[in-house]
């Protein structure tokens, strides 16, 4: 496996299985059975992550005592209940919380039963319990859209702009509807951000973020700048080319 640093973190290059391995070593290696509390945990949405989630039950590569004391979340949602097969953290519970055996009190589901704000209010608080007030996540999985977006921070979003300190926030999203997720403020308080950016078809996006010069509204994960020393890229090579 490569390794680059770059302005937006350290880039690391390999194939998928050596990708899927760093990304389980990354998150486990922040787990201290001896801390005061738990790990706070969050997963993402889409393919890659569903794959993820497959190859760590194939592999065990989640160790047993994580599993059962972390606490496990998703970096943003869709406002659809868990058993829609849009919803980011349902399809975390079916495909790796289940077969992990992670305790339903550990968890930590955004409350897309309520309305946003008291959504919002509700999942911050109980982010807050487990990590600490004014922390958020230890381990944040992210990957990267089409559009460079990151989370449900998409170009032209509001939560980019006008940054107000919250962590989370509600939003909607032109065509995509009702979004639950992370701000930068949030993002800028995890302890460790891993992308994971798979296939040729993110070349494109690859190649706008790390060569271009667009401001986090037009290209938000560039963002993800002002938090570098602590983000780790994980791109096959087929992604990578847009390195180039």
């Amino acid at each position: 496996m490569t390794e680059i640093k770059t302005s937006l973190g350290l880039v690391k290059v390999g194939s998928q299985v050596e990708l899927f391995a760093a990304a389980a070593a990354l998150g486990t290696a922040r787990f201290d059975p001896q801390a005061r509390r738990s790990l706070l945990w969050a997963l993402s949405g889409g393919a890659t992550p569903q794959a993820w989630y497959r190859w760590c039950v194939e592999q065990k590569a989640i160790p047993p005592g994580l599993a059962a004391a972390a606490r496990f979340t998703v970096s943003d949602e869709r406002g659809v209940p868990a058993t829609n097969p849009e919803s980011n953290f349902g399809n975390a519970a079916r495909q790796l919380l289940d077969p992990l055996g992670v305790p339903p009190a550990h968890r930590l589901a955004w409350p897309v039963e309520l309305e946003p704000a008291p959504a919002v209010a509700r999942y911050t608080e109980e982010v807050f319990r487990v990590a600490g007030f004014g922390r958020a996540y230890d381990v944040c999985m992210l990957g990267l859209g089409d559009d460079v977006h990151i989370a449900s921070l998409f170009p032209g979003s509001p939560l980019l702009e006008a940054e107000d300190g919250r962590f989370f926030a509600a939003v909607n999203v032109p065509g995509k509807g009702l979004r639950l997720t992370i701000t930068p403020s949030g993002l800028r308080a995890c302890g460790l951000i891993v992308v994971m950016v798979l296939g040729a078809g993110k070349a494109g996006a690859v190649r706008r973020l790390f060569q271009g010069t667009e401001l986090p509204a037009a290209a938000p994960a560039r963002m993800l700048q002002s938090c570098a020393a602590r983000v780790v890229w994980l791109l096959d090579d087929a992604a990578a080319a847009g390195l180039a």
